[in-house]
């Protein structure tokens, strides 16, 4: 692969100590730290900007004037490649499953604030969103646009290199690490810092979207490392998806209220809450031990708290009103 990345981000992001998140679950207070992968600049920030940095590479390398990609109502990936296709003066069209109406806040006000296109799919399953992406790509090459099809979440091996840099990074900037602990999702981020820190130093917690993420792990991973990446040497969790990828579940509630009552960190209730919940489930059960040095990634979403209709009263039912 020869492409080169296009600049989007801000690069190294910093790792923080968290001392009183690892006390409250059990850890001791230098053993965890927090990689600010949600300060990564671009349109809200997020690991979607590392990904996209390598395959809208290759996308103005093929000389497309229109992104087109694919994902849920709130995805993360839809708004930051609309953010992208902003700042690098391409057309961007999202395809989207469901219907239109259901929620015009979170990452979907910022969809429409940075002028991209939304087509919605239906009800569909995954072979359906990827179908009505190729119609939309046939429509627009049909029009005469140079559309470019960029992977679901981002994911992909060209995607990954942006996760491999990100491993990198953490080996240099916290040495000694044992485990870095991430949101499993379409399986590009988990794959490259498979690759950069090896199987055993990744704990992924699946979010349920897809059926079989550690599938994805090992095809985008072994594209990048001459270790062998196998499904059984993965460290995944798949305690957290609960009834589905957009249920907020107890224990992810109580992840999102915990990060933010002990550093002033601000977790979403699709990924980075699942990532805190599954890590606060590895040291209850022994998988991730005090005295070791842990390392959560923290991979963004911001905007899809106020998208997300459970998760904004659950954060409301803590506030304190007082007269004035």
């Amino acid at each position: 692969m020869s492409q080169l990345p296009v600049p989007l981000g801000t690069f190294p992001t910093p790792v923080e100590p968290a001392p009183r998140l690892a006390a409250a679950l059990g850890l001791g207070p230098d053993d965890l730290w927090i990689k600010r992968d949600d300060l990564t600049g671009l349109g809200g920030g997020g690991n979607k900007i590392r990904k996209l940095e390598w395959t809208l590479g290759a996308a103005l390398a093929e000389d497309a004037d229109t992104l087109v990609t694919t994902g849920a109502p709130q995805s993360n990936h839809a708004r930051l490649t609309a953010a992208a296709g902003a700042r690098l003066g391409r057309d961007v069209v999202l395809v989207l499953r469901g219907s239109p109406g259901v929620s015009r806040s979170g990452n979907l006000a910022l969809d429409g604030l940075f002028g991209a296109r939304l087509v919605w799919a239906g009800e569909v399953d995954r072979a359906g969103l990827d179908a009505a992406a190729a119609e939309v790509c046939a429509g627009l090459r049909t029009a005469g646009a140079r559309p470019a099809l960029i992977p679901f979440g981002g994911s992909s091996v060209l995607g990954a290199r942006g996760y491999v840099r990100c491993g990198e990074e953490l080996r240099e900037q916290v040495p000694g690490l044992r485990t870095a602990v991430v949101a499993l999702g379409s399986g590009g981020t988990m794959a490259g810092l498979v690759a950069a820190l090896g199987s055993g130093s990744v704990l992924g917690v699946d979010v349920g979207a897809l059926a079989d993420p550690a599938a994805a792990v090992v095809e985008f991973a072994g594209a990048h490392t001459g270790e062998e990446v196998t499904a059984d040497r993965l460290r995944v969790r798949r305690d957290q998806v609960g009834s589905g990828y957009a249920a907020l579940t107890g224990p992810v509630a109580e992840a999102l209220r915990l990060a933010a009552r002990t550093e002033g960190i601000v977790l979403d209730p699709t990924y980075t809450g699942r990532a805190l919940a599954g890590l606060a489930a590895a040291v209850r059960d022994g998988g991730v031990r005090p005295g070791e040095k842990t390392v959560f990634v923290h991979t963004g979403g911001l905007p899809g708290l106020f998208g997300h209709a459970d998760a904004v009263a659950f954060a409301e039912e803590g506030a304190v009103g007082h007269g004035g």
